[in-house]
């Protein structure tokens, strides 16, 4: 469990880890967690589901009545690898009124087996990053029998089955998949699947390979305006991290790093309304876990898991502080 979290896509969250760190069927060129090792994509039993149920009902407990907009499946991985995750979302769902959602790229979704799992979720954000497969194999790089024929034909069946919100995400990146020509393609994908809106984000935390850069303002408004003809476009924006409870700082911040970093200021601003005593002892507190550790790209400051896997160039420009 982690968060809550402030995301400008699902608004307060709380989020559900199913599956052990970088466990995934694709290896992104700009993942946030850093390269897959190994990749895979046989689905597993990976997390008791009754230590994942009995930790959200205790989170659960905790949250005042109307404070959620969502409970959010989403892995520092592929969550769909889980072999009970069509379990868990029922379960989920019978212990709060607060909708659930599941972050994935989407992949398994060619088996029937796990659309029909998946079904029971109020909303599902799969990433289509490319419309070709060459570009999908440089930009996602999956594990060798996924292919993007597959991958769109799996959405589009989920898509004519399912009641809920399927917002499709596209992650840009510069010099890949920003120019008119690749927008093109991945928009007459995206066309098949015809989800209810389109998120663009961008690879502006630490990615897994040195020379991912975010789209510049021309790639977003291209992006906009060539996607924007199938559905609704989401512009890219971050996520706000809560941090309410001094005591549990620290950890709720090691649970976020574990599946996405945060920016210094991001954690400089959660931790604002506290007194400048506690917020230094919850800083040096961070510091001192080997869980996490401090980097920098281009000029700014993250925090990252320990366990991250960056290339050789990316941690050139990566300074460990302590």
């Amino acid at each position: 469990m982690f968060g809550p979290v402030l995301s400008r896509r699902l608004g307060r969250s709380l989020g559900i880890d199913p599956i052990p760190s970088k466990t995934c069927n694709w290896n992104c060129v700009y993942c946030q967690l850093g390269r897959t090792a190994p990749v895979r994509h046989e689905r597993a039993e990976f997390i008791p589901p009754d230590e994942i149920l009995a930790e959200v009902a205790e989170a659960l407990s905790h949250q005042p009545p109307g404070s959620l907009d969502w409970v959010t499946f989403v892995g520092s991985g592929e969550p769909l690898l889980h072999s009970r995750l069509g379990e868990m979302l029922r379960d989920v769902k019978k212990m709060t009124d607060v909708p659930v959602a599941v972050i994935t790229n989407g992949s398994l979704l060619s088996d029937p087996d796990v659309r029909e799992e998946l079904k029971v979720a109020d909303a599902v954000l799969p990433s289509v990053d490319a419309g070709t497969a060459e570009l999908f194999r440089k930009t996602n790089r999956p594990f060798p029998s996924i292919t993007i024929e597959e991958h769109a034909e799996g959405l589009a069946a989920f898509r004519r089955d399912f009641g809920g919100k399927l917002f499709v995400e596209v992650m840009l990146v510069r010099g890949l998949n920003d120019s008119p020509e690749a927008l093109s393609q991945t928009a007459k994908l995206i066309e098949k699947i015809r989800p209810d809106e389109i998120h663009i984000s961008l690879p502006e935390r630490p990615p897994a390979e040195s020379w991912v850069k975010p789209s510049d303002e021309e790639g977003i408004r291209l992006a906009s305006e060539i996607l924007g003809g199938v559905a609704k476009v989401l512009s890219p924006g971050g996520s706000v991290l809560l941090l309410e409870n001094s005591e549990t700082a620290v950890e709720e911040i090691l649970a976020v790093i574990g599946r996405h970093p945060l920016s210094q200021d991001q954690v400089s601003a959660a931790l604002e309304a506290h007194p400048p005593e506690t917020k230094n002892q919850i800083l040096e507190g961070l510091k001192a876990s080997p869980g996490a550790k401090l980097v920098r790209r281009h000029g700014k400051g993250f925090w990252v898991s320990s366990d991250a896997r960056f290339d050789k160039k990316t941690i050139r420009y990566i300074e460990r502080k302590r």
